[in-house]
């Protein structure tokens, strides 16, 4: 029996490298469209106030009054602490109350599981705004307002990070929690000891996140933190732009300085982050 086939054509080595090469360089211009944001709050940074008006890609007169006056002015240190608090603990928070959920999404059977889980998706697709009254009401009659317990207890947990948790532990094999239940391990004692110490990826997905976006928040922390010593960082920032006029060198070198943290904890978790985010997408 003859099997009629088409003629295989393959590429060349010199013209895979070309097609490689190509994609690099267009990989490259999009990372390089990403970091111009950041390069001009760096240049902008060292500049004066009168040169950072100007359109000019290096300053006339470097300078570093830019970082003194952002790290003595308006209390930085203070928000960069209030940051770190809240960011922390929200962040820890998370963890495990996201850790926790997601684990009995995916593995517990309970009435009615999949219809809560439908709601915890659902709720992904209300925005801050519209929630803004009820929440805010709802601190407001906990005598929380102005306080970090206030902003905590909304940022407590987050869909997103229950729906992360919960996809990651499906593509877990099931031969470990039966292995702890002959061991007359229970549910939490399987969660804790066994499931949860193989969701680092997950769990390092989760802060950076997490952290990332509790650091960089604006709405929440604004409405909720309205007493000048609990501001964090985005509020205090602000500052630096006045009724008439924005003070550029302090404004950009206070928000290098804050983009120091997040950076620092991506580069630590990246290769967890990586593996995390590639195992819970792949999972339907």
């Amino acid at each position: 029996m003859t099997i009629l086939s088409g003629p295989v054509r393959v590429g060349t080595p010199a013209r895979q490298r070309v097609g490689r090469v190509g994609l690099y360089l267009a990989l490259a211009a999009v990372a390089a469209l990403f970091f111009v944001p950041f390069l001009w709050s760096l240049i902008t940074s060292v500049k004066t106030l009168p040169d950072s008006v100007r359109f000019s890609l290096w300053p006339q007169h470097p300078t570093l009054a830019g970082y003194r006056d952002a790290l003595t002015t308006f209390n930085f240190g203070r928000y960069a602490l209030n940051s770190a608090i809240v960011a922390t603990v929200i962040t820890a928070c998370n963890v495990v109350l996201a850790g926790l959920g997601g684990y009995a999404f995916a593995r517990l059977r309970f009435p009615g599981r999949d219809a809560l889980f439908l709601l915890v998706l659902a709720s992904l697709m209300i925005p801050d705004q519209l929630r803004l009254v009820p929440v805010y009401q709802m601190v407001s009659s906990l005598g929380l307002v102005s306080t970090f317990q206030g902003y905590i207890l909304i940022k407590l947990i987050e869909a997103t990070n229950l729906f992360f948790m919960r996809q990651y532990f499906l593509s877990l094999p099931r031969d470990l929690e039966e292995a702890a239940k002959l061991d007359n391990a229970g549910y939490f004692k399987t969660f804790w000891r066994v499931m949860l110490p193989l969701a680092g990826p997950a769990i390092a997905s989760v802060v950076i996140l997490e952290f990332q976006g509790i650091w960089n928040e604006f709405f929440w922390p604004l409405l909720i933190l309205q007493d000048q010593s609990k501001w964090t960082l985005p509020i205090g920032i602000a500052q630096f732009s006045f009724a008439y006029q924005t003070n550029w060198p302090p404004l950009m070198a206070a928000s290098v300085i804050a983009i120091l943290p997040v950076l620092l904890l991506f580069v630590l978790l990246q290769r967890y982050f990586v593996a995390g985010a590639t195992t819970a997408a792949v999972k339907a």
